[in-house]
């Protein structure tokens, strides 16, 4: 089991220590639930007052907190709680999965495919013919990887994924269990004779760099030319990405929100849990778009849209307080 001092700790962080404890340091935990040799975290002040309650011996604040520790518990004073956090997680995280041997013997790799140096793959993968995988990345058992993909260096694709033919992902990426990058675009046209006719789906997924895919996420290739998604992407799980959608920099999509077809994300684009987003349509830099919101057209730049259909959200908070008042004055 892994333990630290406070000093260890604070070593990583760079912070200040306020109080004094000897107790070596076991995990981190939330407030409510630690023991008396885990650390915490208040990274808002809402929630100080849980701290006279924690049994917490440490936790890692904001250097605007308002209260102090007390006997025989410290704070590690930092500009950013909530960024310490993940240095603090990295610290105490399990070691990965172990690869007893590179390749496992049950993968099967095309005689064509490029792999390279320190590459690990695993039982039951499928390489196809013509495929890149750069220095230093993973693929886990059971994962897919369809002719003439490229895979870039440091990425770590789970198992269970599936990389359809022609598309490309970055370096540093995260591609969780069960995500497929690459299926056919939702296309089908009526016919009078036929019913509904698909349309073929020829271009391909193309991912950047440190882009973080979720458990069972569907990204789909382009109609004829490609889905792209920016470098720093975050994507959620159970999320979907339609054909041709163009996702800039830096986007975060939260589970369960949906991209429909031809949709274009400018940089810093945050989309809600169980968003949805309307084919053809553009949202600028930086907008947000609340959890469970429909959007039905373009969203300028900056803004911050609620609702179904969605508007500003002043006027939807405004709207709602209206409703409010208005049962509550049916009840009287």
């Amino acid at each position: 089991m892994k333990q630290f001092t406070i000093e260890e700790i604070n070593e990583v962080l760079h912070g200040t220590i306020v109080g004094a404890i000897t107790t070596k340091i076991t995990a981190p935990e939330q407030l409510e639930v630690a023991n008396e040799s885990e650390i915490s975290f208040i990274g808002n002040k809402k929630y100080e007052k849980l701290w006279a309650t924690s049994k917490a011996c440490v936790a890692v604040v904001n250097e605007d907190i308002s209260i102090e520790p007390g006997a025989n518990r410290a704070f590690i004073k930092v500009r950013n709680a909530d960024l310490a956090m993940s240095q603090v997680l990295a610290l105490f995280a399990p070691p990965p999965p172990v690869f007893n041997t590179n390749i496992h013997p049950t993968a099967t790799i095309d005689p064509t495919a490029q792999i390279g140096n320190d590459v690990k793959i695993g039982a039951n993968c499928y390489v196809g013919p013509n495929v890149t995988i750069g220095d230093n990345t993973i693929l886990y058992p059971n994962v897919t990887v369809l002719d003439e993909c490229t895979i870039g260096k440091n990425t770590t694709v789970w198992s269970g994924t599936v990389v359809r033919e022609r598309c490309h992902i970055g370096n540093d990426c995260i591609i969780h269990p069960n995500a497929t990058i690459g299926a056919d675009g939702f296309g089908f046209r009526p016919d009078p004779e036929k019913g509904l006719v698909k349309i073929p789906q020829i271009g391909n997924v193309i991912i950047g760099n440190n882009v973080e895919i979720g458990a069972n996420t569907c990204i789909d290739r382009g109609k004829f030319s490609s889905t792209v998604l920016g470098n720093g992407c975050k994507i959620d799980n159970l999320v979907q990405i339609g054909h041709n959608s163009k996702l800039g920099m830096f986007c975060i999509m939260a589970g369960n929100s949906g991209l429909a077809g031809s949709v274009t994300l400018g940089n810093g684009v945050i989309i809600g849990g169980s968003a949805s987003i309307k084919d053809h349509t553009t949202i600028g830099d930086g907008a947000i778009i609340g959890a469970g919101s429909g959007v039905t057209g373009d969203v300028a730049a900056g803004k911050t849209v609620l609702g179904y259909p969605a508007i500003d959200a002043k006027d939807a908070l405004r709207q709602w307080a209206i409703l409010k008042r208005m049962v509550n004055d049916s009840k009287k």
